[in-house]
């Protein structure tokens, strides 16, 4: 029924309106398990991409180039070529409607409810491998073999590796400017934006990834990229920096020979220069380059198929500084991802620190068992407890059994007012917490101190009225000395030290 562009409008509103209360809907329903909240992520992802495929069919139809939704606006008023005719246009539209009817006699009417509810359920096929555990963790192997046995890796540990990932700026910059290391951040990159985009299906990626884009560039123009500062420099010193190789440091073609041959045949490429022959033959090459520029140089001297050495000396730096810009910002695109991901990779390290401690065997139990609990996890928790006592819940998230209950005595509650009029259920609770942080902290605020002697004592009226007790008690077993300190004259008669200097200054002793 749906052969009018208005009437393509009008099913196009309702199907965007219908798809929006779905997407209410299924967040109204709280996800039991990880597994659960990842394919709700996904149904409102999918969702989302036919509400907006929806909505730009509609801009299209509202733009209206070919003006066949103004004709048709116009068709229903009854213009027509001969005139106005609004009679001839309404028994036009009958006569299709009938006729379409007549053709589909059985047509099935779809209940919205029942549609709903499927799509509800629908749980969608979402790509894992066993190493990623359906999203709990990474899967690096196949990067971390390309990292080691690369030159500008080194061999350590796989727990160890995922800690470089976030950190590509302790890798030399001299070894960045390889096609070996743009080719193994690409495929870093790639990976962890399919694993993002897998378990965070409903993170905006393309907004993420321009903000990074905005802030790289002001950084970079400033010089202040993490791992880069710096690097925008004249041609001639990214020309030295090119080479990796400083010629200052070296008089003799001998002493440049020292530097070995690989890092000769590195700097020799990176200049556009011939790369074969011996070592000493690379290093007379690389050496006539410290005095003379390349665009002096015999063209002898540059390998088949570069550019030339015009252009070497003058175009190939600014292309480098390119070159260069595009790694920086593959490795601010992957450290943004890292701390997108941060929680997943420090689980992928806890589990293969874990691993290293377990056999074979016990791997593929825990395996097993972690697949069983995540497909009960969901029916545990659809259950709805029965409490109707409402007893306190143990350890395995179910109420206690009455008769513990009653033993403890859980149902008697204790108030103290020291804490705040915080309630404590049970005897043992009670006696407890005069040992406790919050009961401490009421007493220290009283300026009483928490001694044996404030057990059982929960108001702070009687608190206080104690205290006081103890403090004149304290005052009359207190030592005096004008009382209690003797004396002896010389007769042998016994005084307090009070008696004997008033009898002394009346010089009677």
């Amino acid at each position: 029924m749906s052969s009018t562009l208005l009437e393509q409008t009008r099913a196009a509103h309702e199907e965007v309106e219908r798809l929006e209360r779905l997407i209410v809907k299924d967040f109204m329903n709280e996800p039991p398990s990880s597994k659960d909240r990842l394919y709700q992520g996904h149904r409102v992802r999918q969702l989302i991409d036919t509400i907006t495929s929806t909505t730009e069919k509609l801009i299209e139809i509202y733009e209206d180039k070919d003006n066949a939704r103004k004709d048709e606006i116009a068709a229903l008023g009854g213009q027509t070529a001969t005139g106005t005719n609004v009679f001839s246009a309404f028994y036009d539209r009958l006569k299709e409607i009938r006729e379409y009817h007549r053709k589909h006699p059985a047509a099935r009417v779809v209940d919205a409810n029942e549609e709903e509810e499927a799509l509800l359920k629908e749980e969608p096929q979402i790509e894992f491998s066993g190493e990623e555990a359906f999203g709990r963790y990474l899967d690096l192997h196949e990067l971390y073999n390309q990292y080691i046995n690369s030159k500008f890796g080194e061999p350590i540990e796989y727990s160890a590796y995922l800690d470089t990932i976030s950190q590509p700026q302790k890798i030399p910059r001299k070894l960045k400017s390889s096609r070996q290391y743009r080719e193994y951040m690409e495929n870093l990159l790639a990976y962890l934006i399919y694993f993002f985009q897998r378990t965070e299906p409903l993170q905006d990626l393309d907004r993420i990834f321009l903000k990074v884009e905005t802030e790289f560039e002001e950084q970079w123009a400033d010089g202040k990229v993490k791992g880069w500062e710096n690097e925008k420099q004249e041609n001639g010193h990214v020309q030295d920096q090119l080479t990796m190789i400083d010629l200052d440091y070296y008089s003799t073609v001998e002493e440049l020979m020292e530097v070995g041959p690989e890092k000769l045949k590195e700097a020799l490429a990176s200049l556009g220069l011939k790369t074969g022959g011996t070592v000493q033959q690379r290093a007379e090459r690389l050496f006539l380059t410290k005095d003379t520029p390349l665009e002096k140089l015999d063209k002898k001297h540059f390998a088949k198929g570069s550019r030339g050495a015009e252009q070497n000396g003058a175009a190939a730096a600014p292309q480098q500084v390119d070159n260069l810009k595009e790694i920086a910002l593959l490795e601010a695109k992957t450290k943004k991802l890292c701390d997108l991901l941060s929680e997943a990779i420090e689980r992928t390290r806890d589990n293969i620190m874990k691993k290293q401690a377990l056999t074979y065997e016990e791997i593929e139990a825990e395996r097993e068992e972690e697949e069983t609990q995540a497909d009960t996890e969901s029916d545990d928790d659809e259950q709805q407890i029965y409490n109707p006592l409402k007893l306190p819940m143990g350890w395995d998230g179910k109420p206690i059994p009455y008769w513990l209950y009653k033993l403890h005595g859980l149902g008697q509650e204790f108030k103290c007012e020291i804490c705040g009029n915080y309630s404590y259920w049970g005897r043992r609770a009670f006696e407890r917490h005069f040992k406790e942080w919050r009961h401490q902290h009421g007493m220290r605020c009283l300026g009483i101190p928490n001694t044996k002697n404030f057990n059982e004592i929960t108001s702070i009226e009687e608190a206080k009225e104690l205290w006081k007790r103890i403090q004149a008690r304290q005052g009359v077993n207190k030592w005096r000395p004008d009382l209690e300190e003797e004396y002896e004259d010389r007769e042998g008669n016994i005084y307090n030290k009070k008696t004997y200097t008033d009898l002394q200054r009346q010089g009677l002793i």
